[in-house]
């Protein structure tokens, strides 16, 4: 087995993101597996997982043979060391924690084949602060996807200056192997491309909001039809998760040292409020 021609995908964190970048590489071909530390998290991956793709199924979007024989390559479970023994490519989705990805990935080295890649999903903590955490930091990289990750179509490939060419032409291959486009970034920086444009429509939002401009439902009636954004920033807050938002930024401060990278009052408000969007049915809007 070759970085170049990886076989077995084992993911690490079955939350949202995580799950559904399994589903994405188990539909593309890939033995996958979905991995948490926590028995009741797989088994809620794994429903939300058969949910989601029979919808899919029913509104013709996959075919039911497409979606059993992904499912047949699909393995859910706490068993990580068995699972990164035998993998190619480990793609860590967890929280977004320095210190729980340090020692994550200094224990993936351990476990992992020589020739395993390890990449992370992280959108902020970029790979050269894990990678030092390793004895293969030259197979280290970022591999991010969007949420939700079975529809959007952009993964953004970040090296640090320490990850070989061979492993960023790996993570470009993978990538266009899932049907995805990558975008491969030349050097690292906190937030990569897409979050950076999108974070600086977000804070001036935000600003906007806590001002007094506008109330937050008419900026998001502005994106959307001013701008033809699919949905306004705040309602992206609420899908993404407000406490990502508020985590994201803290990571970014711990960074920059920028104290105007860490969140804005009102994210704030709400994160300790925990409001945290859809997932707790409300944040900006009311979902209960």
């Amino acid at each position: 087995m070759t970085t170049e021609t990886p076989k077995h995908i084992t993911v690490i964190g079955a939350g949202a993101m995580g799950s559904q970048i399994a589903m994405v590489c188990a539909l593309a071909g890939y033995d996958t597996d979905v991995v948490d530390i926590a028995q009741d998290a797989v088994d809620r991956a794994e429903t939300q997982l058969h949910e989601r793709m029979d919808r899919d199924v029913a509104k013709q979007r996959r075919t039911a043979e497409d979606v059993a024989a992904a499912f047949e390559r699909l393995t859910f479970t706490t068993d990580r060391d068995g699972c990164a023994a035998q993998a190619d490519v480990v793609i860590e989705a967890a929280v977004e924690d320095l210190g729980i990805k340090r020692k994550l990935f200094a224990e993936l080295d351990r476990i992992c084949p020589e020739h395993t890649i390890l990449v992370t999903n992280s959108s902020n903590i970029v790979s050269s602060r894990v990678a030092d955490a390793t004895g293969r930091p030259e197979k280290v990289c970022n591999f991010h996807f969007f949420n939700p990750a079975l529809v959007m179509q952009c993964v953004e490939v970040v090296p640090h200056v320490g990850t070989s060419r061979k492993t960023v032409d790996t993570a470009l291959e993978l990538a266009r192997s899932l049907g995805k486009q990558p975008v491969e970034l030349k050097k690292e920086v906190p937030g990569f491309v897409a979050n950076r444009l999108l974070g600086a429509l977000r804070t001036e939002a935000l600003k906007l909001y806590e001002d007094g401009v506008a109330d937050f439902e008419d900026i998001d009636i502005a994106a959307k039809t001013a701008l033809r954004h699919p949905m306004g920033p705040f309602e992206l807050m609420d899908l993404v998760g407000i406490d990502v938002v508020h985590l994201i930024r803290l990571a970014e401060y711990e960074q920059t040292g920028d104290p105007a990278s860490l969140p804005a009052r009102s994210i704030r408000e709400k994160y300790e409020a925990g409001e945290y969007g859809r997932k707790t049915g409300k944040g900006w809007y009311d979902y209960s």
